[in-house]
């Protein structure tokens, strides 16, 4: 197989390769019931996992073979399943199939749709053949997507067809640093007052820039794993804010002892330090919630999200450092 069709096939939906004899036992009937249903009808060629599903046939829980075995035979297969399974959705790739499986350690994991019905089993036997194996070049993929592009977009590509690839992205960040320079020279009073605002401005730019990439990378792979909801939102925000408070809050202070220690300047320690605190807010939310909306308006936030995020981290940085030290110094 070439590495182009190995590729290929790494891209295509899971659901296309799965197992169709997913295992499935019902959430109402007994273990008894469950094991005359499974010596009746027997099973499939490689069962790994009873998968549990209500009268919908809705995925609700897992059964390993050995639970099953040792649990009473009168028990309800709903009070001996694990409820909380690990799914892949449909549509994702076999390649993310194969990260989740090595993620979370299991040796099955089920395909399900967006109503939760078992639409087939990927198993770590599949990834056995050669024909999945993972270069290092098919992984070095998802590094370059985050700046704008893909390698297999530039690999062996002309001089011209590389630049038509990768300049459109870096329009991005000098359209954001153009813009950054002339919000800089509307608050050139300001600096003129506190040269060491200058001094500490790349910092500030770089720390808002590194927690906008953190969080953009953490949201994309989930978003990569699973379909992104308001509750997932909701739940993931409360989280970044919690991180932001202490990476916040942990870097103001480092900053701001640092200037106060090196200048003896305190007021201008305090502007710089809150400042990093906002900043640092502002880029959690941004890169959590950028790659989101790429994706809830159906764009590919692994090649799209990094150049956006980094060029509106920036603009807020700077507006949000500025501004505070106008109103204060």
């Amino acid at each position: 197989m070439t590495k182009k069709s190995k590729a290929d096939q790494l891209n295509q939906p899971a659901s296309t390769v799965a197992r169709k004899d997913a295992a499935t036992l019902r959430e109402d009937a007994t273990v008894q019931q469950a094991l005359e249903e499974i010596r009746s009808h027997g099973l499939g060629e490689k069962i790994v996992y009873f998968y549990v599903v209500d009268t919908e046939g809705c995925l609700t829980g897992v059964l390993p073979t050995r639970r099953l075995l040792m649990s009473p035979l009168k028990q309800c297969i709903s009070e001996v399943m694990i409820k909380r399974v690990k799914t892949i959705p449909a549509d994702a790739t076999v390649l993310e199939a194969y990260d989740l499986l090595a993620h979370y350690k299991y040796l099955a994991l089920p395909v399900v749709d967006e109503q939760k019905h078992i639409v087939g089993v990927i198993d770590v036997t599949m990834f056995a053949d050669e024909d999945f194996e993972i270069s290092e070049r098919e992984r070095m993929d998802k590094v370059f997507e985050s700046i704008g592009f893909r390698v297999s977009q530039i690999r062996n590509a002309s001089p011209f067809r590389a630049f038509r690839f990768r300049f459109p992205w870096l329009m991005a960040t000098i359209g954001s640093g153009t813009i950054c320079a002339l919000l800089a020279s509307a608050y050139d009073v300001t600096l003129a007052k506190s040269l060491v605002l200058a001094f500490f401005l790349t910092l500030v730019l770089g720390l808002g820039e590194s927690v906008s990439m953190q969080s953009m990378t953490v949201a994309i792979h989930t978003l990569r794993l699973s379909r992104p909801t308001l509750r997932w939102y909701v739940r993931a925000l409360r989280r970044e804010v919690g991180t932001a408070f202490l990476l916040g809050g942990a870097c103001s202070i480092i900053v701001g002892l640092t200037v106060w220690g090196w200048r003896g300047e305190g007021l201008a320690a305090i502007v710089i330090g809150s400042s990093l605190l906002f900043v640092i807010f502002a880029s959690c939310l941004f890169g959590l919630s950028i790659p989101a909306l790429l994706h809830a308006l159906k764009l590919d936030p692994k090649i799209s999200a990094g150049p956006v995020t980094l060029a509106v981290a920036d603009i807020c940085t700077i507006i949000l450092y500025l501004s505070l030290a106008a109103l204060l110094l």
